[in-house]
């Protein structure tokens, strides 16, 4: 059974993605008058400038061009034609194999797919102008350029080597050449007219003059195929050519030789290059999830990074919210660096760098040889409290004994190596550190290891403050360690299934209790005090550290248990796991309340501290996704999911902000979501109070000492005479007098007929009598205030107008309510006002007074009711009080 509707989560967008393996496209705006840069990621395109867009397609993006006016984007045998950045125009569809090569040509667009099929496009038409087969034995397509000047002329390069010019408007051959042996990988047009770059699997350069087909220079490179080459323009003779391992060489085109090398411009391929015309710009992006903007401004000839947008090369492991405003999420990635991505704008985003033994010496030996790397974090802790003042981020590493500490505010790694004093000299290979935890201050660390034992350390010296137990905490490894909100205790979980609580400071054993299997991971909520426990056999347990009771256990996971999080309320537990599934967990009911399958199982889970968001880690998967709250600002169901719930499969986020589809209209409306209508009468056993304020029922006993407090002390002076004024009728709502009454009531001459007119709850009391019908007269008397109530009950008597049969009536209205056991306390009220109004008449009249007696045993009976109910409630708090659960 699937649940109708949309569930907790929604899909919002990604963060961290920012290159993918597709080359980039710059183009120039000529009413704009600046260059934009387009990078495909996954199946979104970013558009850079000054600000940046984003637009999605259904699937990833595998080539990507743009002209003068459209960008072109492909995925499997679809292309696209997206104008003004962000919407489709027009759809080219009629390859039948994958689309590998891109090429805008004028009024026209060229692709070739892996088939070895060339089709050219009409733009506006969409429709197929010419379409050639290569015989992929002979020549396979592997390169495309249009020649600079060489009018509706194409030049192919081919896997075998060789190249050929095709005019496309008479679709014919003009022109092929024998090339070098070796597949083309490239073609760049250079700045002189004729003149081509082809790049060769080998990793050879050729500058070929196709004019003349004769070669005018010939470059080697030893990082293998050449992957990209692009031509400076702004008077340096320059060549840039990448490479498959990250490298760019640089070419001076004068002097024919190697200028300078920029190695490890990115840690995998460059997919793309460019320099920005008339400008000492080169822009690179590459599968490693980076795009950078290099200036060449200094000596040598060589660049340094001016800008760049880069999230992890390797999928991150564990992320963790940052703070307590929820805009920072800090993410430790299996390609060893901590990184800070931003939920308001990249700009914001902060790369803390990787984790090394010695900095000086892995900054000499670069990234790929770099034998003082740290491996990866797989747990770390981080605090703001003392982050200006010292570092306040700690982390273990994956099978390293030594944990490090990170400095936010300065956004590297920070002075320390936390470790046992009796490993400072060797490191042993089979200890290492499993768990850490950091205090709310910011001034301690608690590190567990491997062996059981754990240790705490002063963040800002650095030194070793002492450990838990006398050689260690627990028997087997360290599952997990955490510090209270109040430094008072540390809980540890070992492997060997059990839970200790030890005095922070005096490090002495509090509690042992031991647990139903081996736990897996531990997770505790400050403020709330409740440990979340994750176990090997996928099930959770929530375990309350001030009783030191497990209050919940919940069990459905398929799977090894990755991570867990709790709502800022903590209300909600929110777990992952193996299984890929991500479920939440309501604590106070103990039940699922909702549940949603990802395509590839969530690593790592944070929950922000504002609790708009869920940021989850995938396993193979770079990008940090954000899933929005739904309940904060649509009607969600959070009642428990039936047995035989069957989670639905979430499309993941692109890096576009998604909106919040609404359920069409066809589909009939959950009746878990329909809004509750408390009725009148909730029970026949319950007493139920009117809404009425305190003011209209309170104070009716008291009306006499009130009106004698508000008597002014002097008479009211008559008000000037206004220019204009609607005289209305005295009450609580206010009543226009209409025109035909107006004479006659501010007549000065008292018209005698009025005082014996019957009101309208006298009316109302009289019908009753017959019909037995008192919700007429009981809704007048409520919508009167307590001036005119008064009146109302005075008017019953008969001096005042009134009979023996309407006091009757009214007293039959008071036993009606009490059958009924609602409007309790204007039952009370309104009786109470008859009763001291009336005693003296109420009590020579026998009808009236057998009436009276059976009000007064019903009033007795519904006393001792209530006073039962209120007994049994006080014992209940009392014990829920007192008691320990």
């Amino acid at each position: 059974m699937a649940r109708e509707g949309a569930g907790l989560f929604a899909a919002f967008r990604v963060l961290g993605r920012f290159s993918g393996h597709v080359p980039h496209v710059l183009r120039y705006h000529g009413r704009h008058r600046e260059f934009y840069l387009a990078v495909a990621v996954g199946r979104s395109i970013h558009t850079y400038n000054v600000s940046t867009r984003r637009n999605t397609l259904p699937q990833d993006i595998t080539c990507l061009a743009a002209d003068r006016m459209l960008m072109f984007a492909s995925y499997d045998n679809i292309l696209h034609a997206l104008a003004r950045n962000k919407e489709v125009v027009h759809t080219y569809e009629g390859h039948k194999a994958k689309i590998h090569l891109l090429q805008p040509f004028g009024d026209h667009v060229i692709t070739v797919d892996v088939d070895n099929v060339l089709i050219v496009w009409n733009i506006q038409s969409e429709e197929e102008y010419l379409q050639i087969d290569f015989d992929k034995a002979t020549f396979a397509v592997s390169a495309l350029l249009h020649p600079s000047t060489y009018l509706n002329k194409i030049l192919l390069g081919s896997e075998q080597g060789t190249l050929q010019l095709w005019n496309i408007r008479s679709n014919k051959l003009l022109c092929s050449f024998p090339g070098w042996g070796l597949a083309i990988t490239t073609l760049e047009q250079a700045p002189a007219v004729d003149v081509v770059a082809v790049g060769l699997v080998s990793g050879h350069i050729i500058v070929h003059n196709i004019k003349f087909d004769e070669t005018l220079m010939k470059f080697q490179q030893e990082w293998g195929p050449i992957t990209a080459i692009s031509f400076r323009t702004d008077g340096h003779p320059v060549m840039a050519a990448g490479s498959p391992v990250g490298h760019i060489a640089l070419w001076d085109l004068e002097e024919k030789k190697l200028m300078c090398q920029m190695q490890d411009a990115h840690s995998t391929a460059i997919a793309g290059m460019t320099f920005v015309p008339g400008e000492p710009l080169l822009i690179t992006n590459g599968a490693d999830n980076a795009l950078r903007v290099w200036i060449f401004d200094g000596p040598g000839g060589t660049g340094r990074v001016l800008r760049s947008r880069m999230g992890h090369s390797a999928p991150p492991t564990k992320i963790r919210y940052h703070g307590q405003n929820g805009k920072q999420i800090l993410s430790a990635g299996q390609d060893g660096t901590l990184q800070s991505f931003s939920t308001v704008h990249e700009k914001f985003n902060k790369s803390l760098g990787r984790g090394s033994i010695n900095k000086k010496k892995s900054k000499k030996k670069g990234l790929k040889l770099d034998t003082m790397a740290l491996p990866p974090i797989t747990a770390f802790a981080s605090e703001v409290a003392h982050q200006s003042d010292w570092d306040g981020i700690v982390a273990c590493h994956q099978g390293y004994i030594t944990c490090t500490t990170w400095s936010y505010q300065k956004t590297s790694m920070g002075a320390h190596k936390l470790r046992p004093e009796e490993f400072s000299k060797h490191k042993p290979i089979d200890i290492y550190a499993t768990a850490v935890d950091i205090t709310s201050c910011g001034n301690f660390a608690v590190i567990g290891m491997s062996t059981g034992r754990v240790d705490v350390y002063n963040m800002q010296s650095g030194i070793h403050r002492g450990c838990y137990g006398k050689e260690r905490a627990h028997e087997g490894a360290v599952r997990g360690v955490a510090v209270d909100g109040l430094n008072q205790l540390v809980i540890t979980a070992g492997s060997e299934g059990l839970i200790k609580f030890w005095k922070f400071k005096m490090k002495d054993l509090v509690y042992s209790t031991e647990l139903s299997s081996s736990p897996s991971g531990i997770l505790l909520h400050r403020d709330s005090g409740i440990l979340g426990i994750a176990f090997d056999d996928f099930t959770i347990s929530v375990l309350d550290i001030e009783t030191r009771k497990i209050v919940r256990t919940f069990s459905g996971h398929h799977g090894q248990i990755n991570d867990m999080t709790f709502s800022p309320d903590g209300r909600w537990l929110i777990t992952s796991s193996m299984d890929c599934s991500i479920k939440t967990w309501d604590l106070p009911s103990g039940c699922l309340i909702d549940c949603f399958l990802a395509d590839s199982a969530a690593v790592s889970l944070s929950m922000s501290p504002t609790g708009d968001f869920l940021a989850s880690a995938h396993v193979d998967d770079l990008g940090i996704y954000l899933w929005s709250n739904r309940s904060l600002y649509s009607l969600v169901s959070l009642r428990p999911l039936p047995a035989d719930y069957e989670p639905s499969l979430v499309t993941f986020p692109s890096t576009c902000p998604m909106q919040d589809v609404e359920v069409s209209g066809d589909e009939e409306p959950c009746d878990q979501m329909i809004e509750y209508v408390s009725p009148e009468q909730l029970g026949e056993q319950l007493v139920t109070l009117s809404l009425l304020p305190e003011s209209r029922w309170k104070n009716l006993l008291n009306l006499d000492i009130i009106k004698k407090k508000n008597k002014p002390k002097e008479p009211p002076k008559v008000p000037k005479s206004a220019p204009f004024f609607i005289p209305t009728l005295p009450g609580l709502i206010p009543r226009y007098i209409p025109p035909e009454e107006e004479n006659d009531t501010q007549s000065k001459v008292v018209n005698l007929g009025v005082l014996v007119q019957k009101s309208d709850f006298y009316v109302h009391l009289e019908e009753a009598l017959s019909n037995n019908e008192y919700k007429a007269p009981l809704d007048l008397l409520k919508s009167l205030g307590p001036s005119n109530i008064e009146v109302e009950l005075r008017g019953l008597a008969p001096e005042g107008g009134g009979s023996m049969e309407v006091m009757l009536s009214f007293l039959r209205m008071i036993e009606m309510m009490l059958n009924k056991k609602y409007n309790f306390e204007l039952t009370q009220a309104y009786l109470a006002l008859f009763l001291k109004l009336h005693l003296k008449i109420l009590s020579s009249e026998p009808k009236l007074m057998e009436e009276l007696s059976k009000l007064s045993m019903q009033l007795e009976e519904t006393w001792i009711h209530l006073q039962a109910l209120f007994n049994q409630s006080l014992c209940v708090l009392t014990y829920m009080k007192s008691a320990l659960l």
